[in-house]
């Protein structure tokens, strides 16, 4: 079996990566591995071609153990305490209060959540140039809506592979509502979370969550390191750092939007119980990605300017924090922009180059993409989405996000029936229950805003193929 994201030999040259991001000594570990005949090139799937000999996975074992072992440099901007975290935060903003129409743009939200995500899913691990010659090549670009295989040459299909999961749904001529996808099972997830156990849900039940509804297989880089220890029984915070080197990577990220939806206009709040779940599977920037998502989906409910969200989002970062400087960067960029092919390309160039070196799933260089489509996007729906898609690195999350924060600001009409009409308000899902139908998640989400206090002692409730 070829086990993504899990084998030891593949999980320590991450970790040598990760090791050496938080200051920790690895050169000689390094030399050890590479003279036992270890590859210390991380592997861009999640798992190397040939699988390790017993001797060289034994000895990854033991390396992960003294690297997980050695303390890490002294990180007073990015410390993972609730508390401390808190202490370095500005005031968050004053929001408008949740109005009448808090239905509308969290139908919204959800809408444009697997939209976004939808798009992104067929080039998911493609790079920049392979998604622009894709385009090119089937007359659609710049990208404006759902990518195809029709027309699409044989060498160029040859050259970029789509996603081998997703492209027998994810493509314009077979799309039949949204398909399953991990970006849109966290936040049925999240909503089965704050039914049973309200906001007062610790870190431990979200770990409990898990193992009743999430199938293993069904989570990936810094989760199924995560599901791993919760199983090998290591507690929370242990848990997101034993044999964890994707704890700084983007999967804390896609799992807290219903966190904010439930929150709309408290940033603060919405940060806080990101913080919570997040906690299980990362550590610093990996958390406050988590933190930021929340706190976009919590302004997008109440605010009407991309700006204004981004404003009230920033105030849940460590401001001396990495992320802090990625999304900085990709605001920046996005508010200079004029929108057009030329600037756009020059600044995803400018992206590239400050974060290229980094795995394609990391926290940074997608929040920064995501900051950076909002920002230029403007508030529409299609130049968002597209651009967070083109940008390459993790398309469907990035995307996800985005549409998320756009279908809030517009509500449904301003996503755009091309976009809207294929899903057909169904998400499919690998969790109990089969499908859902969008209109009940989004139903259910206005009633845990309004009542937050969810039904303490009750299981999940998925009975009827409705969540």
């Amino acid at each position: 079996m070829r086990l993504t994201w899990a084998q030891p030999e593949d999980l320590l040259a991450h970790e040598l990566v990760q090791s050496a991001a938080e200051g920790k000594e690895t050169a000689d570990v390094r030399e050890r591995w590479v003279a036992a005949g270890g590859d210390p090139e991380p592997a861009v799937s999640g798992a190397g071609p040939v699988p390790a000999t017993p001797a060289l996975r034994a000895l990854a074992r033991t390396l992960l153990d003294e690297l997980d072992a050695r303390p890490a440099a002294p990180a007073p901007d990015e410390p993972d305490d609730w508390d401390a975290i808190v202490a370095l935060l500005a005031p968050a903003p004053p929001l408008p209060a949740p109005g009448a129409g808090l239905h509308d743009r969290v139908l919204g939200a959800w809408t444009g959540r697997a939209a976004g995500c939808l798009l992104g899913k067929p080039v998911e691990k493609i790079p920049r140039e392979g998604i622009e010659e894709i385009l090119r090549a089937t007359g659609r670009w710049p990208l404006d809506r759902w990518f195809t295989a029709v027309g699409l040459p044989d060498d160029v299909a040859a050259r970029w592979p789509w996603n081998r999961r997703s492209a027998p749904t994810s493509l314009e001529e077979n799309i039949d509502g949204m398909p399953e996808d991990d970006d849109l099972n966290y936040p049925i997830l999240a909503l089965e979370l704050l039914t049973a156990r309200g906001r007062d849900f610790t870190t431990d039940d979200v770990a409990q969550l898990w193992l009743d509804l999430m199938p293993a297989g069904r989570s990936f880089t810094a989760e199924r390191a995560a599901y791993r220890n919760v199983l090998d029984a290591r507690p929370v915070p242990e848990t997101a750092t034993h044999h964890n080197p994707f704890r700084e990577w983007i999967g804390a990220l896609i799992r807290t939007d219903v966190l904010g939806w439930v929150t709309p206009g408290d940033v603060r709040e919405a940060a806080r119980l990101a913080w919570t779940d997040a906690r299980l599977s990362h550590t610093r920037n990996g958390v406050y990605g988590a933190m930021w998502a929340a706190g976009l989906a919590s302004a997008a409910t109440v605010c009407d300017d991309v700006e204004q969200v981004l404003d009230a989002a920033g105030a849940v970062v460590p401001p001396g924090s990495r992320l802090a400087g990625a999304l900085a960067l990709g605001r920046d960029l996005g508010a200079a922009s004029d929108g057009g092919e030329a600037a756009v390309r020059a600044d995803l160039d400018r992206l590239h180059a400050a974060y290229g070196d980094l795995h394609w799933v990391h926290v940074l260089h997608n929040a920064a993409v995501v900051a950076y489509a909002l920002s230029a996007g403007r508030g529409d729906f299609t130049t968002s989405v597209s651009v967070a898609v083109t940008a390459g690195w993790d398309t469907d999350s990035a995307a996800a996000t985005v549409g998320g924060v756009v279908g809030a600001l517009r509500g449904v009409a301003g996503i755009g029936e091309a976009w809207t009409a294929p899903l057909d308000g169904r998400i499919a899902t690998s969790l109990p229950g089969g499908e859902r139908r969008i209109a009940d998640l989004a139903a259910r989400t206005v009633s845990l805003a309004q009542h937050p206090g969810g039904t303490p002692g009750t299981g999940p409730t998925h009975e009827g193929g409705r969540s």
